[in-house]
């Protein structure tokens, strides 16, 4: 089950955006049906699942590594109150490098013009910096996720709705392009995807140039899968420009509950996160009816090969 959180918790009491990202106790495990019930998704194994909050913890996670362990860092759909009060209305799935965790946010006004990613940095006591980026012509204003390349350097994330490109900007704190908050966070390429995708809620590097994504598309746009875990590969390793990227959709992602789906609100596929020491893959979906208050985190390993 994800490793508790509670060590990163007593540590970000500093500020209270820390203290509302980080869960306060360990998820709940989740009933697991036997091993050969476990749900294949392309060459991801299922090896079982936990119950977070849907309040605190349904947006996304991230593995982080600070005081000599490894802990979950949750989003959810409470907001820090400073973030809050600078417009900002929703956090997506954060992600983790270079001893930074770095979490998109999108603009709560009505016609807005920019999007924020937050960077704490784990060894400073998790001080956070807000680094602003002004929408381009034709940019949308979500910002669903946050992915950084596995050399550090680069940060990928994503707008919603129906998209052929996710968008690259420099990795704040990391990158000398972006080491300054006071400065705009330029955009600098794109991932060009050959295939159109559909709400992507969020994407992790698996390798230097394969990404896998969970998506909320109800409607199959790639492949006719509903719900699909997505993999994307890149012609090359992100290097701040344009990049091509092959899209497969790998299945649907599992939907399990007690409740009916049959009814509002739906499953609701959120983000994910990929431990490289560990080699595993974890997925949140929000559970339908009366279980909306429940997320299902379910993890994965990859079968030999699958992660190259």
């Amino acid at each position: 089950m994800p490793r508790h959180t509670a060590p990163l918790a007593a540590a970000a009491t500093a500020t209270a955006a820390a203290a509302l990202t980080l869960a306060l106790a360990a998820p709940a495990t989740a009933a697991t049906p036997s091993k050969a019930a476990l749900p294949t998704v392309g060459p991801w194994q299922a090896t079982g699942s936990s119950l977070v909050s849907s309040l605190f913890q349904n947006q996304g996670l991230a593995t982080v590594r600070a005081f000599g362990g490894d802990h979950l860092w949750y989003t959810g759909n409470v907001v820090a109150p400073d973030a809050q009060l600078k417009g900002w209305n929703h956090v997506g799935d954060p992600d983790f490098s270079s001893g930074y965790v770095v979490e998109p946010y999108q603009s709560g006004t009505a016609s807005p013009t920019s999007k924020m990613f937050r960077v704490y940095d784990t060894a400073n006591g998790f001080r956070s910096s807000d680094f602003v980026h002004k929408l381009v012509p034709g940019e949308a204003m979500n910002n669903s996720f946050a992915a950084v390349s596995r050399d550090g350097q680069w940060l990928v994330s994503g707008e919603w709705g129906v998209q052929n490109r996710l968008l690259i900007t420099p990795m704040p704190k990391v990158n000398k392009a972006a080491d300054d908050p006071a400065n705009d966070l330029p955009l600098t390429g794109r991932v060009v995807l050959d295939k159109p995708v559909r709400d992507v809620q969020g994407c992790v590097f698996t390798t230097a140039t394969r990404l896998v994504c969970s998506s909320d598309d109800g409607y199959g746009t790639v492949d006719g899968v509903v719900r699909p875990l997505l993999q994307i590969d890149l012609a090359n390793a992100p290097d701040g420009q344009d990049v091509a990227g092959h899209v497969t959709a790998l299945g649907p992602l599992p939907m399990e509950s007690a409740c009916k789906a049959d009814g509002q609100p739906a499953f609701e596929t959120e983000g994910l996160d990929y431990d490289t020491a560990t080699g595993v893959l974890r997925v949140e979906v929000v559970q339908p009816g009366l279980c909306i208050p429940l997320t299902t985190v379910w993890e994965f390993k990859a079968v030999p090969q699958a992660v190259r």
